[in-house]
């Protein structure tokens, strides 16, 4: 049975300060902790779970210490599950300490300017990792990548994508290579040449990409518009844009 202790403290991870505090995160459900732990790239610190789910994956249990995993029952997982309907097994893993920002030669790389919708984000982690883009580069003003409903929409997917948060201007500034920022008048996607390095930039779901950062990017691409929509949602123009590239 969990203690009240450990109730309380998973609940905390619901806000960002305690997050960065205890340098942790919180992903539920058994897929996407499954994928957490088979990954390896984050280390578990406590795992609660009902009888079931522990005795299907013993094999992943072996390296985190007896006294972190807690067999518990439906009602228990429903007071520290962030999630309308809790789904068997609530984890808490540690965050990984951000190294320097990658290098970004020779390769396609996201780069995000004040994205604040979680699940934004989170689809465009799972959509990197299905184009195998290693890494997406944030605005110190996106959302926390190890928001709860992040980490749920990537399905997973964070533990295979790299995530930074740093000053985007001084990225594009001392990086000799293309940076493509979407805006809604630019180049045809579909006029582009066949990419093999660059950094796709991406805006605020409202706002766009800030002028201070746009004057400093080398190409203008825009997804033309047929219809009437005013705009595309953010993780769906990246997906557009991601697949035009890999295709070409």
């Amino acid at each position: 049975m969990l203690s009240k202790k450990i109730v309380k403290y998973i609940q905390s991870l619901s806000h960002k300060k305690f997050r960065d505090e205890e340098g942790v995160f919180i992903a539920e459900g058994p897929k996407i902790v499954a994928e957490f732990l088979s990954a390896a790239k984050f280390k578990c610190k406590l795992i609660c779970a009902d009888k079931s789910w522990l005795s299907e994956h013993q094999s992943f249990l072996k390296n985190i210490n007896p006294e972190n995993i807690f067999e518990t029952d439906g009602h228990w997982l429903q007071s520290v599950s962030l999630l309308k309907t809790p789904n068997k097994v609530v984890a808490v893993f540690e965050k990984k300490n951000q190294v320097d920002i990658p290098n970004v030669s020779n390769k396609i790389s996201l780069m995000l300017d004040d994205l604040q919708d979680p699940g934004n984000l989170g689809t465009l982690i799972r959509i990197a990792d299905w184009f195998a883009v290693e890494n997406i580069i944030c605005s110190e003003n996106s959302v926390d990548c190890y928001n709860p409903k992040v980490v749920q929409s990537t399905m997973g997917s964070l533990s295979r994508v790299n995530v930074f948060y740093t000053d985007l201007v001084s990225i594009v500034e001392k990086n000799k290579i293309p940076v493509y920022a979407t805006t809604l008048n630019g180049t045809s996607i579909y006029e582009l040449p066949k990419l093999k390095e660059g950094i796709i930039l991406i805006g605020n779901e409202s706002k766009g990409i800030h002028d201070n950062l746009l004057k400093f990017t080398s190409h203008r691409i825009t997804i033309p518009k047929i219809g009437h929509a005013e705009s595309l949602n953010a993780a769906v123009a990246g997906g557009i844009i991601l697949s035009k590239i890999f295709s070409s």
